[in-house]
């Protein structure tokens, strides 16, 4: 079985946020893998990808406020800001932490650490609404 489509996330603010849930909730045709892969690609610059802590919020707040240090916004070396102070900034995190994610499937379920969770890195303060290409392959249930 292979599957492709196109997600969209709803607007969020700046910051690291949990979206396991509606990724899966869009993708029910993965309970029907006993075993496969889900590949997931944010289709934006300015936003990345990331597996994560899922329980602890303190632990996205902390993301937050390390690579707010590491990439200061306003910084005197900037010269892509036409967009806005926190745009370069933007590129410069989506880059470090990589616009994909490739993910098992095992049981009809991702085959995720208990801790496990995917974030949707948003690093602009309003970077709007974002798109995803998930693809989804691997023999279905039936198939053996």
């Amino acid at each position: 079985m292979w599957l492709q489509r196109q997600l969209q996330l709803a607007a969020r603010s700046r910051g690291f946020h949990l979206v396991t849930g509606e990724v899966l909730e869009a993708l029910p045709e993965l309970r029907a893998l006993d075993v496969g892969m889900l590949h997931l690609l944010i289709r934006h610059t300015s936003a990345s990808l990331a597996l994560q802590e899922n329980a602890d919020p303190s632990v996205r707040r902390d993301f937050e406020t390390w690579f707010d240090q590491a990439v200061p916004e306003r910084a005197g070396y900037w010269t892509h800001t036409l967009e806005g102070p926190d745009d370069m900034p933007a590129h410069i995190k989506a880059a470090l932490l990589g616009p994909s994610l490739t993910l098992p499937i095992a049981g009809g379920r991702l085959a995720l650490g208990t801790w496990q969770g995917i974030y949707l890195c948003e690093h602009r303060d309003h970077g709007g609404s974002r798109s995803l290409v998930a693809t989804a392959w691997g023999p279905g249930a039936e198939e053996g």
